[in-house]
């Protein structure tokens, strides 16, 4: 064996983490680690994960499930498409596969939110099938470790990565393989600044011999990031509030959240609170507060945010896609982390906490 696998191999039975999901090669379960874990840290999606096994134990519990309960239990895991695409997926197994989970790669990757890497994962974990991870802490390692200059978000570096990842990938056991590879970017090569006199291939590793280990791997594509403006409305009828369903093609959808106004450029709190949204006019109410602005960041935006809190009329009733609810059901529908922040930040009861 390589040298260089044998010492990651080394460094991994040594340094593993235990994690819920490497106790099994149920391939369900490391399905829906692998999705939780697309986009979030092990430290928060360790209890999730949990959470979600516990009340969806198999892929055919999920496919029963609605989605505003798959919803509610991903809520604050943000990147709410993997939980519609898990929903999706689980009963596309149940129907065309028997509720029995695709047992090679190409059915595996043609359920909806399963990209190579994931169904690579799922594949060689639970089914010993060839196949090589390259998630983000594989690209860094090995860009740092083998000097990799291409992009590797380009189609051109994505091409070098592969190649070196299948070179080096053990046939016999590559669950194993890819697990190694993984944890040693998770907790060795690190982003930033890694402890690499501590690391097992300091003496053969292209970045640190050339000091460039801050520099690899490369990027190509920079997305721009877009500022929104949204005020929402926090309206109480006694013991009542509205909330309203997010259906639009957008971030949060199927989530609910307080009636909002969407605005092209920053108001000022004068001209936040004359403003008078169509769902108000005509009605008479009277504005209680209005919040701190307060910043909420997504991947690709920021969301310029206030809360304007006011007292409606008894008669006031909601129409179209609004409804009405008791303050303390609240905790029934699946909102997004922003609502549910602006929700105990309000003077409504901590239905969260």
């Amino acid at each position: 064996m390589d040298e260089f696998i044998r010492l990651i191999y080394w460094w991994y039975n040594q340094n593993k983490r235990d994690l819920p999901w490497r106790e099994t090669k149920d391939p369900y379960k490391i399905w829906i680690s692998e999705i939780i874990l697309q986009q979030t840290r092990v430290d928060q999606g360790w209890s999730y994960y949990q959470k979600f096994i516990k009340v969806f134990p198999d892929v055919k519990t999920l496919a029963a499930a609605n989605e505003e309960q798959v919803l509610k239990l991903w809520q604050g895991l943000g990147y709410y498409s993997r939980a519609r695409n898990l929903h999706n997926s689980a009963k596309t197994i149940v129907t065309k596969h028997q509720g029995k989970f695709p047992q090679n790669y190409s059915d595996i990757l043609a359920l909806k939110g399963i990209g190579p890497y994931t169904a690579a994962a799922i594949a060689s974990i639970a089914f010993n099938l060839p196949y090589s991870v390259l998630d983000g802490n594989v690209y860094r390692f090995l860009a740092r470790y083998y000097g990799i200059t291409l992009p590797a978000d380009s189609a051109a570096g994505k091409k070098e990565f592969f190649k070196i990842a299948d070179e080096i990938l053990l046939h016999s056991n590559p669950g194993f393989h890819n697990e190694a590879l993984m944890e040693f970017g998770a907790l060795q090569c690190i982003p930033g600044s890694p402890d690499c006199l501590k690391c097992p291939l300091v003496t053969s590793c292209f970045a640190f011999a050339n000091k460039k280990v801050d520099q690899l791997p490369v990027k190509e594509k920079k997305t721009g990031r877009r500022f929104r403006y949204l005020y929402y409305y926090l309206i109480e009828n006694g013991n009542c509030i509205w909330i309203e369903k997010r259906t639009e093609k957008d971030i949060w959808k199927n989530l609910y959240q307080f009636p909002v106004v969407e605005t092209t450029k920053e108001l000022t709190v004068e001209e936040a609170l004359n403003h008078q949204p169509s769902f108000l006019k005509g009605h008479s109410y009277t504005i209680k507060s209005i919040s701190a602005q307060r910043k909420h960041i997504l991947s690709h935006q920021t969301l310029i945010t206030r809360l304007i809190n006011i007292e409606a009329s008894s008669k006031l009733t909601p129409l179209g896609s609004y409804l009405k609810i008791k303050k303390k059901d609240l905790h029934k529908y699946p909102v997004p982390r922003l609502i549910e922040r602006l929700a105990q930040k309000s003077n409504i009861i901590k239905i969260f906490s």
